[in-house]
């Protein structure tokens, strides 16, 4: 007989925040929707799983430990090691503190202070925004926030188990595109500007699957929706207010239909590489943004989308999806009370990214140079504009104490169902991979789960380099990739013996 729980809970501050994601410093202004951490508990023949999806850029790994600690002090019946968090990959979300957690290498403090090592300290790196004040909430409160909140949901659908019933769907929608163009000359670029005569590609394919999973109640009342789109929803990621993009208006069409009451699981499967935007038919923000990146020399309107910079777009995304959850639910035929159940949580480790004494090199010499250029100080600004050298120097240093990055991984069978986790923003190439080989019916993959290791591109990626496939944008390159499609593929498939 298989238990289900469910529960969700806002992670929606009061007071104004730092919003996580891009190089330049954002303090919301306003809520445009609600922030949310939904939680899933099943239990079957002793076996447990709870997977709580938050309205987050990442998952540190500091975060997990303390969620973790709140639940197994207060619910020792409940596995704490079985707990799996994953962020939706929003970028209109908390900045929290993740001191004690896994290095977070874009942009983070240790970076910063290898760009102050070049520099005098009067003209080092001072913040563009400084926000203070009753009225703000700060990194640290952040993160004691969201532990409370987070634990708050996971203890909530444990003990709201009860008898369920569940069915599978699938579905297609247009949502994520491949956002790194490739060159004549062999280079790559994210958001590369395509209406050139030097662009030749998209580096990448994209994947319109919908893994969907059913919920049910013993009298077969639909209480739950778990969706798998190989999409992060970062449509709104320059804005300066709260928002869960494009998942929000998921949960806001689904409950008009089915009833306030209904839960949605939201799940960002391998998306590294992917993004909400068309680089072909390319259409302008609405509005202005602070991207160097988005800007167009010769931009040519097109019939196509609305602007995936602007809540318009989330909400056409949000109609997609669940049109598609629509008909696949309409296909419904058998509802199942029982299922083999098995969750394995694996340390993996895997081979740190190195770079060269040449290309570390070349990152000194050009910080020198840049560093001689500073009239005033370092603002967050130059910090982006410097980030690729001081990660590459970074990294060196640090491969001369470790060449292992130990990462979590979750693989789980759910009657025919393949579950498994990652703690990357996983390039589509390795979860086409792992769904290509899997032997289940079908398989869920989470990525930016049970911790953040950023980026994980592939060898063609790396050749190609620019943000996405920098050293800098990562700690594990394609031969670890290579491992984790291996080892994550043969667990699945041990399971389905």
């Amino acid at each position: 007989m298989i238990k289900a729980g469910w529960a969700e809970v806002s992670i929606t501050p009061e007071k104004r925040i730092a919003l996580a994601g891009q190089f330049v410093e954002r303090i919301s202004e306003s809520v445009e929707t609600p922030i949310t951490a939904t939680a899933l508990a099943v239990e079957s023949g002793g076996e447990q799983m709870v997977i709580c999806s938050c309205d987050l850029v990442s998952i540190g790994a500091n975060l997990v430990r303390d969620v973790r600690a709140r639940v197994r002090d207060a619910l020792p019946d409940l596995d704490a090691d079985k707990i799996i968090l994953n962020a939706t990959h929003t970028h209109t979300s908390h900045v929290y503190d993740r001191a004690g957690s896994n290095r977070a290498t874009s942009g983070s403090l240790t970076e910063k202070s290898i760009l102050n090592g070049f520099l005098p300290e009067e003209k080092q790196y001072r913040p563009k925004v400084s926000a203070k004040g009753d009225d703000f909430m700060d990194a640290k409160e952040s993160l004691a926030f969201l532990t409370d909140r987070i634990s708050e949901a996971v203890m909530e659908a444990w003990k709201a188990r009860r008898p369920a019933k569940y069915a599978t769907g699938f579905g297609r929608a247009a949502v994520g595109m491949c956002r790194r163009a490739c060159f004549s000359d062999g280079s790559a670029r994210m958001w590369g500007d395509t209406n050139t005569a030097t662009f030749t590609q998209l580096e990448g394919g994209s994947d319109s699957g919908i893994e969907m999973l059913f919920f049910y109640d013993a009298d077969d009342k639909l209480t739950g929706v778990v969706a798998n789109v190989a999409c992060p929803s970062q449509v709104l990621e320059h804005r300066l207010f709260i928002s869960s993009d494009y998942w929000g208006k998921v949960k806001i069409l689904l409950r008009e239909k089915y009833g306030k009451d209904l839960f949605v699981l939201s799940l960002c499967s391998a998306a590294g590489d992917q993004c909400p935007r068309d680089l072909i038919r390319w259409v302008n923000p609405e509005t202005p943004i602070d991207d160097p990146n988005v800007e167009r020399s010769d931009y040519i309107e097109r019939d196509a989308d609305p602007s995936m910079y602007d809540v318009g777009g989330t909400w056409l995304i949000g109609r997609r999806i669940v049109n598609e959850i629509d008909m696949a639910l309409d296909r419904v035929k058998t509802k199942r009370d029982d299922a083999v159940f098995r969750h394995e949580k694996i340390a993996l480790d895997l081979p740190l990214r190195r770079v060269t004494p040449k290309e570390y090199a070349e990152a000194v010499a050009e910080l020198e140079r840049y560093a001689a250029k500073v009239v005033d100080h370092v603002n967050y600004d130059d910090n982006a504009k410097m980030y690729v050298h001081t990660g590459t120097i970074l990294r060196y240093r640090e491969q001369h104490t470790r060449d292992i990055v130990p990462v979590e991984v979750h693989v789980v069978r759910f009657g025919d169902i393949a579950i498994a986790t990652n703690p990357f923003e996983l390039f589509l190439d390795y979860g086409n991979q792992i769904r290509a080989r899997s032997r289940a019916r079908q398989t869920i993959l989470i990525q930016l789960a049970c911790g953040s290791e950023s980026y994980l591109p592939t060898e063609k990626a790396e050749k190609g380099s620019h943000y996405s496939a920098y050293v800098s944008s990562g700690s594990v390159g394609h031969q670890g990739g290579e491992l984790l499609v291996r080892k994550t593929t043969e667990e699945i498939n041990r399971m389905f013996r």
